[in-house]
């Protein structure tokens, strides 16, 4: 199978300028013929990595923090929305499936008045299949996003192998790669905002107890796209990089298949071959004869 990577970054808290971005990347995907493209953690529209920067970010009920929180929540994905449409239609045209990171908000009238953290699956027809809460915002995230739930996790067949996907820290709780790993990925794709050293090992890691590929998608960030109302560091430049990117694939038994790429926008094209997992199972699976359903049992509460 063929798939493409976005290593790049959205029109920070722009939803409608993301969202025509995002619709040329899959234009693009399209005449490539891939079978898959994925984007990176909170593509639409802008993960918070201000959250780590800026001076003053956490501290309560700080003017310039709640006026980008709100920037974000307006500028969040919508089920249903004209937005969603916009996407489908492109996603139909060029005929692959999708795995898109999102600031989501739920539409109900007013809104619940909370962002998530999510996951966006499109099927090559353009129909949202999944919509993935992210389980446990990590550290400062929380003063941004709500806790997901267990609906989300699950995996899917498409003509290419089964596909499924976590977000950033939920590759360190065990139990949510355990339910996945029971779905049999065949490749899995794991969202961060920007690949560094201990994701790569996750990724890795998942790559080879799950016996399944893994894309890890990172993303690109200059000093000068943070939000223009928070105080920035000292000494950040515009051209700066805060978030690097890092993409790269990891193969069933552990191996690199594509090595991480850094410090560039790129838009990247590889070849798989999703068979060679299966041999690796001969010595290790972890929901099969390695699994031990006698001994250990868990159950998904939603």
């Amino acid at each position: 199978m063929k798939i493409a990577i976005v290593q790049d970054g959205p029109v920070y808290n722009k939803l409608d300028r993301t969202i025509q971005k995002s619709l040329e990347f899959i234009s693009r995907a399209g005449k490539e013929k891939a079978d898959l493209l994925v984007f990176g953690e909170c593509w639409m529209s802008g993960y918070p990595v201000w959250l780590d920067i800026c001076p003053g970010a956490a501290f309560w009920d700080h003017e310039p923090v709640k006026e980008v929180w709100q920037q974000t929540y307006t500028n969040a994905l919508v089920q249903g929305s004209k937005a969603v449409k916009k996407l489908s239609k492109a996603i139909q045209s060029a005929n692959l499936w999708v795995v898109m990171g999102a600031n989501e908000v739920v539409n109900t009238g007013k809104g619940n008045g909370t962002i998530y953290n999510s996951i966006f699956t499109f099927n090559n027809k353009g129909k949202v299949v999944n919509v993935h809460r992210k389980l446990m915002p990590t550290y400062t995230e929380k003063l941004v996003h709500g806790l997901g739930d267990g609906r989300g996790l699950r995996s899917f067949d498409t003509k290419f192998g089964r596909l499924g996907s976590l977000i950033c820290w939920e590759h360190w709780m065990p139990m949510a790669r355990q339910v996945m790993h029971d779905q049999s990925e065949d490749i899995h794709i794991a969202l961060w905002p920007t690949v560094k050293e201990m994701h790569h090992v996750a990724s890795r890691h998942y790559a080879f107890e799950g016996r399944c590929h893994v894309v890890s998608v990172g993303q690109i960030l200059q000093g000068k796209e943070l939000p223009k109302d928070l105080e920035k560091p000292k000494g950040l430049k515009p051209t700066d990089l805060v978030m690097r990117g890092g993409s790269a694939i990891y193969a069933p038994n552990g191996e690199v298949y594509m090595k991480p790429r850094y410090n560039k926008r790129e838009f990247i094209v590889k070849e798989l071959d999703l068979s060679s997992n299966i041999k690796e199972k001969m010595n290790l699976s972890v929901s099969g004869h390695y699994q031990r359903p006698d001994v250990f049992r868990y159950e998904i509460l939603e």
